[in-house]
């Protein structure tokens, strides 16, 4: 019985451990707590300085999974997808709004 059930699972394309995407996702609850003080409003989910708190813990959560599974290759390049959107998402704020960078930068702890 055991043997049919795993070539369901294979025939359905779902994962054995499906716990990855469960903890690679951010929670309301984790958004709001990273986005409380950069959104400019309250429905805020588009300005540079909320996208840039998204991927900054999008990135953490990603770093920890990759120093337990190394060789987790397609994940490292979503890393760096993510920290090369991050980055000119900095860029642009930096450029239009030096203040909103300066707080950006303070309150995410990005440049020491």
């Amino acid at each position: 019985m055991a043997y049919n059930q795993s070539i369901a699972n294979i025939s359905l394309g779902s994962r054995p451990d499906d716990s990855f995407a469960e903890k690679s996702m951010l929670t309301s609850k984790q958004k709001d707590k990273v986005t409380k003080e950069l959104k400019r409003h309250e429905k805020d989910s588009g300005s540079p300085e909320y996208q840039i708190a998204m991927f900054t813990e999008r990135i953490k959560k990603l770093t920890g999974h990759l120093k337990k599974n190394a060789k987790d290759f397609t994940s490292r390049r979503g890393l760096l997808k993510m920290v090369a959107k991050r980055r000119k998402l900095m860029q642009y704020l930096e450029k239009k709004d030096e203040k909103g960078f300066k707080k950006v930068i303070k309150k995410l702890e990005l440049k020491g």
